[in-house]
């Protein structure tokens, strides 16, 4: 059974930071690109970023770039966002995700607010 968990998800104030996780169980994650999508309120879910099954390659969606720091630790099954300098518009719910495989997670809440 697959699962993606993710976690750290908050509250926090313009230009803050958050470290999102994602375990990973039922596949074998050091075989597989990972990424994070996001989904804003009203919005469609978009991409953020992916890392490549090693770790050797990751890419950014623009709006990010920068700021966010894709990572994995295959030998924990997890996957890693570090985000810095958040602002208001970072705030969504953020998921980790195998789309081609058809694997998500719950998500998790990120709110950047004063």
């Amino acid at each position: 059974q697959v699962k993606l968990v993710e976690s750290g998800g908050g509250l926090v104030q313009p230009g803050g930071s958050l470290r999102l996780s994602c375990a990973a169980s039922g596949f074998t994650f050091s075989n597989y690109a990972m990424s994070w999508y996001r989904q804003a309120p009203g919005k469609e879910r978009e991409w953020v970023a992916t890392i490549t099954n090693l770790g050797v390659s990751t890419s950014y969606a623009n709006s990010v770039k920068g700021r966010f720091t894709i990572s994995r630790d295959n030998a924990k099954n997890t996957l890693y966002l570090q985000i810095q300098s958040l602002k208001p518009e970072d705030t969504a719910i953020y998921y980790c995700a195998q789309s081609n495989l058809g694997y998500w997670g719950q998500g998790t809440q990120v709110t950047v607010s004063s």
